[in-house]
């Protein structure tokens, strides 16, 4: 019976972070708990057994929305034409805006929830870095454009984040196309 229990406990965890994962990427990180648990189909106290507190919940969640955008990353470093990785990063980058709200509230807020991921952010900007200077060394970008000026333009995308879901995607998506349009030798 104990082995049992330990399995209940695992589908209960596992349904609580995904009903979180699901409710902080479409209404933020200050969806209530008690939505989250509703989601899971369980009670909100087997919700605080797992998390007994919200921090934990949303590191959880962001850890691994975290590694998703860090394989990306490195996806984009391995690629060996200069522009689409640049690219491909960028749009990658405005559909987690369209699609991702608590990633975006976590790393670029000013909340607490992204200070655990300081490390992550970090590398995040050496591999832009990287990207930008491998297409302009391949002559893919416009005289003058540097990591601040496509930095600049994702801060501009990251903001359209908190457009009403309706709006979101075409603005979002047309502002991508409009920095990759401007920041790219024609």
């Amino acid at each position: 019976m104990p082995q049992k229990q330990r399995a209940d406990a695992r589908s209960n965890r596992e349904r609580v972070v995904a009903a979180a994962r699901e409710a902080f990427a479409t209404a933020g990180l200050e969806v209530p708990m008690r939505e989250v648990a509703r989601r899971a189909g369980i009670g909100v106290a087997t919700l605080y057994r797992h998390f007994p507190t919200r921090a934990e919940l949303v590191t959880t969640v962001l850890v691994e929305r975290v590694e998703a955008c860090g394989v990306q990353m490195r996806h984009a470093l391995d690629d060996p034409d200069p522009w689409r990785a640049l690219s491909g990063m960028v749009l990658a980058f405005a559909d987690r805006q369209i699609h991702d709200q608590a990633l975006n509230e976590a790393l670029l807020g000013s909340g607490g929830a992204g200070s655990a991921f300081q490390e992550e952010r970090r590398e995040h900007t050496r591999a832009l870095n990287v990207l930008v200077a491998r297409a302009r060394a391949a002559g893919r970008l416009r005289d003058g454009v540097d990591a601040d000026d496509v930095r600049a333009g994702l801060l501009a995308v990251a903001a359209l984040g908190r457009l009403p879901p309706a709006a979101r995607a075409p603005v979002i998506n047309r502002l991508a196309d409009l920095l990759l349009a401007g920041i790219r030798r024609s």
